[in-house]
């Protein structure tokens, strides 16, 4: 009996420069894990299913992406992940996804050093899928979550000064 080899893991870093924020004001909003849908274009739905916010172990439920299945649908993407270490220091969370339907299997590094937010990531390859496709997708929803972390962070800077 003939054995398939394994195809060897996609692998890609995507990142965003933010030009009005600093490293300080964004981490705190990346650390929040079970808030992950106020940042993330197309996410509707993140909470906690168990353990503390940001802390080892935790594990949150998100969905709401609509990617297309092998035959071309749309269907709603749901996804259950665990952090698996947080660095505050450097400013990076590890996770996995530890189950889901959309096809990924393995962990996403995510990581924020300075003022550029960088996404790492490692995932089986899933049928139907170019890689192309999912690194463009992953930059274009890291440009969108890094828009709206960083309008907030500048939205409050105006608000206090407004307040004095």
């Amino acid at each position: 009996m003939e054995q398939k080899c394994p195809e060897p893991k996609w692998e890609a870093k995507v990142s965003t420069k933010l030009a009005k924020a600093s490293a300080d004001q964004i981490w705190p909003l990346c650390k929040d894990f079970f808030n992950l849908h106020k940042w993330f274009p197309g996410l509707t739905v993140c909470h906690r299913i168990h353990g503390s916010n940001g802390e080892p172990g935790c594990i949150r439920y998100c969905a709401g992406l609509s990617l297309p299945t092998e035959g071309g649908e749309q269907a709603v993407s749901w996804a259950k992940e665990r952090v698996i270490a947080i660095d505050h220091d450097e400013k990076s969370i590890t996770y996995e996804i530890v189950e889901g339907n959309i096809g990924f299997n393995s962990s996403f590094p995510e990581a924020e050093t300075g003022c550029v937010m960088e996404w790492s990531f490692a995932v089986d390859p899933v049928e139907g899928w170019k890689f192309e496709d999912l690194v463009k997708s992953y930059e274009e929803w890291l440009q969108g979550m890094a828009q709206k972390m960083e309008e907030d962070v500048v939205g409050k800077i105006i608000a206090e000064k407004e307040q004095m």
